[in-house]
């Protein structure tokens, strides 16, 4: 069961990052679905899942639906009646292995899901392999506040970014990131900050700082041994999505960024701009206070840390 494997990058991240853990990260979860993740998942709107493409690349997206579209229907099963639209870089997943991440903004709670997926239709059926949770940390607090119905308004590809993917991203307090590694499965993990916290450094490259976190390494894991990754921005209040797909790699000297551990340097190959690809509209609450502040470029006003919140509220266990 890949669950019982020791994870080589992980432990090769832990050890250089100087955590001594090796039964932490995959090694530590379980295949089951516990009872109040099952309640969790079935209450959410919105997955987010990373796979590979039938362009052999890997990407991250999106899925939408009414609460109840995406249940568990036994403790190692989980059904979800929705796919990838036409327009999406992951369009035509049939199988293989998959990360998913049900992620509550205004809760801030989230669970995560690695197995494999099977396509029966218009319905994804994931078989799990690693269940778990993980802290609130980093999480902007948002709420749907509204629903477009119709179909996504079309797509373009670029191999660069443009203008307004640059400030798109600049502007990001949130994006996801898709990693896999043969014989150990696919994965979907959140990244969170203060806007700003991402800085594009030239048409194909950009650059995020790594956090302290809960200490698992599953994305620098995975891309210890596998440097290919998808990124997915999302416009929270307008609807569209930005697939990004290339390489990245660990920086380990995190220079004089605030908060950072260590940066980590994606260089993209194909980047996709899906035009009203989520039907939901978000409005932002407030930040994580959590977030380190974010030294401004030149010619901004500075970001700072987060607001205070009343109480971190938990995560599904």
């Amino acid at each position: 069961m890949r669950t019982a494997l020791r994870h080589p990058g992980e432990l090769a991240v832990r050890r250089r990052a100087g955590v001594d853990a090796d039964d932490w990260g995959s090694a530590g979860t379980r295949p089951e679905i516990p009872p109040v993740a099952a309640g969790f998942l079935a209450a959410q709107r919105m997955l987010l899942i990373g796979a590979t493409g039938r362009d052999g690349r890997p990407w991250a997206t999106l899925l939408t639906g009414p609460a109840g579209f995406a249940r568990a229907v036994d403790d190692r099963t989980v059904v979800i009646d929705a796919v990838p639209g036409g327009h999406d870089p992951l369009a035509g997943l049939a199988e293989g292995e998959i990360g998913m991440l049900a992620v509550e903004p205004h809760t801030r709670r989230r669970m995560r899901v690695n197995g494999t997926v099977r396509r029966d239709g218009g319905r994804l059926t994931i078989r799990t392999e690693q269940t778990y949770a993980n802290c609130p940390k980093y999480i902007q607090s948002r709420a749907v506040t509204g629903e477009v119905a119709g179909p996504s308004a079309g797509a373009s590809v670029t191999g660069a970014l443009t203008a307004g993917h640059r400030a798109w991203i600049e502007a990001a307090d949130t994006f996801f990131v898709a990693t896999r590694a043969t014989g150990f499965g696919a994965d979907l993990s959140h990244r969170g900050g203060a806007s700003g916290f991402v800085r594009v450094t030239g048409e194909r490259r950009l650059v995020w700082p790594d956090y302290a976190g809960n200490a698992m390494f599953m994305t620098l894991g995975n891309l210890e041994l596998d440097d290919a990754c998808g990124l997915l921005f999302l416009d929270w209040e307008g609807g569209d999505a930005l697939h990004l797909t290339g390489r990245a790699r660990v920086e380990w000297d995190p220079g004089d960024v605030p908060g950072a551990q260590r940066l980590v340097a994606f260089d993209v190959e194909r980047a996709v701009h899906v035009r009203g690809a989520s039907p939901l509209r978000w409005t932002f609450e407030r930040h994580s206070r959590f977030n380190p502040p974010v030294r401004p470029a030149p010619g901004t006003d500075p970001a700072g840390p987060g607001e205070a919140e009343p109480e971190e509220r938990g995560d599904i266990r």
